[in-house]
Formats: structure tokens, sequence, C-alpha cells
């Protein structure tokens, strides 16, 4: 058995384990947090060390003592996922808003309705760019101002 001098002691009072159990039982928590929430469990019987931990869970002892520092650190919100740096933003909420004021505002100069295309050749976004900026306000184009007939003979109005 190796000794383990960095550990962090982690002495959970009945409401964090009730939490931590609680948070592991839900059925919406994430595959990785709740093996981060076993592990942290697993830290906190009497005598865990990191060694015994990570060999029970068959994960490194490196991962085992990374999640331990961070829990005795922050408690569960240090073993919540950080922000991933990824690629700045490229287009931003004023070119939203413009893409989404032309579309609801203007006309294609050939008078019929804005394609993602069109939209996509005015704005300067890609074609994909535009798409997902439509979906994601619910704008159809393309359905605009259709006027649809009922197919009932009776009814004698449009729907």
């Amino acid at each position: 058995m190796s000794f383990d001098p960095q550990a962090a002691v982690l002495d959970l009072n009945e409401a964090e384990k009730t939490e931590l159990q609680g948070l592991l039982r839900r059925g919406e928590t994430s595959q990785s947090l709740a093996y981060r929430i076993r592990i942290i469990l697993a830290c906190a019987e009497p005598g865990a060390s990191n060694v015994r931990v990570a060999a029970a869970l068959g994960v490194t002892r490196q991962t085992v003592a990374h999640w331990r520092r961070r829990y005795a650190e922050r408690k569960v919100e240090g073993l919540i996922d950080a922000p991933r740096s990824g690629a700045p933003r490229s287009i931003s909420d004023a070119d939203v808003e413009r893409l989404i004021a032309l579309t609801l505002q203007e006309t294609p100069s050939d008078g019929a309705h804005w394609t993602t295309r069109t939209m996509a050749r005015r704005t300067g976004m890609s074609q994909t760019a535009v798409s997902r900026y439509w979906r994601a306000n619910g704008l159809r184009p393309h359905q605009a101002g259709t006027l649809k007939r009922s197919t009932d003979p009776t009814s004698g109005e449009d729907v």
C-alpha cells in the first residue's frame, strides 16, 4: 500500500452525503458527474486512500486525487465540468439581429421569399448559420404569407 501525502481529507457530513447520493440517483445526472460522485463517496469512507479508491473504481490514482482536491476546494460545484474555451464567436448578436430584421421586414430583389442561400449572400453569413438562426428563432420565410384553403367544402373559410 502506498501513502498519499497530499490527499485532501474528505469528512462528509450527513447533508453532503445525502446531496451526493440524491444526485447519483437522479435520472438527469450526467454519467461523468455520477462517476465523480462515486469517487468522492468512496474517498469519504474511513481509510480510503487514492490508490485504494482508484483500484476499486478502475481509474488512475491521479484521477482520484484530482476530483478529491476539486471537491475539497469547491464541494459539488467542483465536480461540474468547467466551461470549455473553444473558438470565439464569429457572428455577433448585432449580426443575428440584422439577419432577423432582414428576414421579417424585407423581401429579396426577385420578389420571391428568402432562402437560406439568398439570405447568406445578402448578409455574408454561411448558409448553415442562416439556417441555424432561423430555426432558433422559429422563422420560416418560405411559409410566410401563404394562404391555406380549407379542404372542407362546407367550411367556406380560409384556414
